[in-house]
Protein backbone atom coordinates (compact mmCIF):
# COMPACT_ATOMS: atom_id res chain seq x y z
CA UNK A 1 0.00 0.00 0.00
CA UNK A 2 0.86 3.75 -0.48
CA UNK A 3 1.92 4.26 -3.47
CA UNK A 4 5.69 4.25 -3.35
CA UNK A 5 5.80 7.66 -1.94
CA UNK A 6 8.95 9.21 -0.94
CA UNK A 7 9.71 11.60 1.56
CA UNK A 8 10.80 14.76 1.07
CA UNK A 9 13.64 15.53 3.48
CA UNK A 10 13.55 19.38 2.57
CA UNK A 11 9.51 19.49 3.62
CA UNK A 12 10.52 19.24 7.26
CA UNK A 13 8.93 22.22 8.99
CA UNK A 14 11.15 24.35 10.82
CA UNK A 15 9.81 25.99 14.18
CA UNK A 16 12.72 28.77 13.78
CA UNK A 17 12.50 30.78 11.28
CA UNK A 18 14.21 33.44 10.20
CA UNK A 19 11.74 36.36 10.54
CA UNK A 20 14.14 39.22 9.00
CA UNK A 21 14.01 36.94 5.46
CA UNK A 22 10.17 36.75 5.73
CA UNK A 23 9.66 40.73 6.53
CA UNK A 24 12.47 41.48 3.53
CA UNK A 25 10.14 38.66 1.38
CA UNK A 26 7.42 40.66 2.10
CA UNK A 27 5.08 37.38 3.13
CA UNK A 28 1.77 38.50 4.62
CA UNK A 29 1.50 37.76 8.31
CA UNK A 30 -1.06 34.91 7.77
CA UNK A 31 1.96 32.99 5.71
CA UNK A 32 4.83 32.94 8.04
CA UNK A 33 3.91 29.73 9.86
CA UNK A 34 6.92 26.80 10.07
CA UNK A 35 6.81 26.16 6.48
CA UNK A 36 7.37 29.62 5.21
CA UNK A 37 11.14 29.22 4.66
CA UNK A 38 9.96 27.04 1.67
CA UNK A 39 7.05 29.77 0.47
CA UNK A 40 10.06 32.45 0.41
CA UNK A 41 11.89 30.92 -2.81
CA UNK A 42 8.44 29.53 -4.11
CA UNK A 43 7.11 33.52 -4.62
CA UNK A 44 10.43 34.03 -5.75
CA UNK A 45 10.47 31.76 -8.63
CA UNK A 46 6.46 32.56 -9.28
CA UNK A 47 7.37 36.01 -9.72
CA UNK A 48 10.32 35.28 -12.40
CA UNK A 49 7.90 33.28 -14.01
CA UNK A 50 5.05 35.19 -14.27
CA UNK A 51 3.67 33.07 -12.50
CA UNK A 52 3.23 30.43 -14.85
CA UNK A 53 1.62 27.51 -14.10
CA UNK A 54 4.14 24.73 -15.69
CA UNK A 55 7.06 26.55 -13.85
CA UNK A 56 8.06 25.87 -10.18
CA UNK A 57 6.36 22.59 -9.97
CA UNK A 58 8.93 20.93 -7.55
CA UNK A 59 9.03 24.17 -5.15
CA UNK A 60 5.42 24.25 -5.07
CA UNK A 61 4.84 20.41 -4.26
CA UNK A 62 7.86 21.05 -1.48
CA UNK A 63 5.46 23.81 -0.17
CA UNK A 64 2.56 21.53 0.22
CA UNK A 65 4.03 18.37 1.23
CA UNK A 66 5.36 20.69 4.09
CA UNK A 67 2.49 21.81 4.79
CA UNK A 68 0.69 18.51 5.32
CA UNK A 69 3.50 17.55 7.20
CA UNK A 70 2.80 20.68 9.52
CA UNK A 71 -0.79 19.92 9.96
CA UNK A 72 0.36 16.14 10.51
CA UNK A 73 2.44 17.32 13.62
CA UNK A 74 -0.30 18.98 14.94
CA UNK A 75 -2.91 16.39 14.67
CA UNK A 76 -0.33 14.01 16.66
CA UNK A 77 0.03 16.74 19.07
CA UNK A 78 -3.63 16.45 19.93
CA UNK A 79 -3.74 13.18 20.36
CA UNK A 80 -0.59 13.17 22.84
CA UNK A 81 -2.85 16.24 24.64
CA UNK A 82 -5.84 14.15 24.57
CA UNK A 83 -3.85 11.15 26.30
CA UNK A 84 -2.55 13.02 29.07
CA UNK A 85 -5.67 14.57 29.53
CA UNK A 86 -7.82 11.24 29.95
CA UNK A 87 -4.68 10.32 32.02
CA UNK A 88 -5.35 13.27 34.25
CA UNK A 89 -9.02 12.89 34.72
CA UNK A 90 -8.40 9.09 35.44
CA UNK A 91 -6.36 10.17 38.34
CA UNK A 92 -8.76 12.85 39.22
CA UNK A 93 -11.33 10.01 39.16
CA UNK A 94 -9.84 7.76 41.49
CA UNK A 95 -8.97 9.91 44.28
Amino acid sequence: MGGGHHANPAAKPVAEQDHEAMAKARLPIAYRDTCAHLLIPLNKCRRETWWNPNKCGHERHTYEECLYNSYLQRCEAKVQENKVLAARAAAAAED
